[in-house]
């Protein structure tokens, strides 16, 4: 490989790691959106929220298939590409923190909204084991009063 040509693939990867850094920003800021959408209840804003990260978490997988290629083919990597691709994964690790944190909210409110199901419905939440030993959750609908 040329000089010219590895300096030019080494632009790339630079170029390509800093767009993961501003993507991995962009995301960070979605899931700081559907946190705030979940604590305000606000489905519309969820929804908007849920797309933007699906969204980004694409673009990253593109750019990082791209970062990969451009590794592979130059076989080593720059301490300041290394560096920076360290910020990028450090970054990454607080998003999957953050995304993990949203999907302990959306599993709490569940428990209550099946909750809360449970009672207007007449059932178990728990469920019960059948004689086969399979769970069976009864959702059948009791009166609860007769006029």
């Amino acid at each position: 490989m040329s000089k010219d040509l590895r300096h030019e693939m080494a632009d790339a990867l630079d170029a390509v790691i800093g767009d993961m850094r501003e993507e991995v920003s962009r995301l960070a800021d979605a899931l700081a959106a559907e946190r705030g959408a979940l604590e305000r209840a606000d489905p519309d804003a969820l929804h908007l929220a849920g797309g933007a990260k699906q969204t980004h978490l694409e673009r990253l997988e593109q750019l990082d298939a791209e970062r990969q290629q451009l590794s592979r083919e130059l076989a080593a990597t720059t301490p300041a590409q290394r560096a920076a691709w360290e910020g990028v994964v450090a970054a990454l690790a607080e998003c999957q923190r953050a995304n993990q944190s949203n999907g302990q909210i959306v599993g709490q409110r569940l428990r209550q909204v099946r909750q809360a199901l449970a009672v207007l419905t007449g059932g178990t939440d728990a469920g019960v084991y059948g004689p086969g030993g399979t769970l069976r959750i009864d959702h059948r609908s009791l009166s609860l009063a007769e006029a």
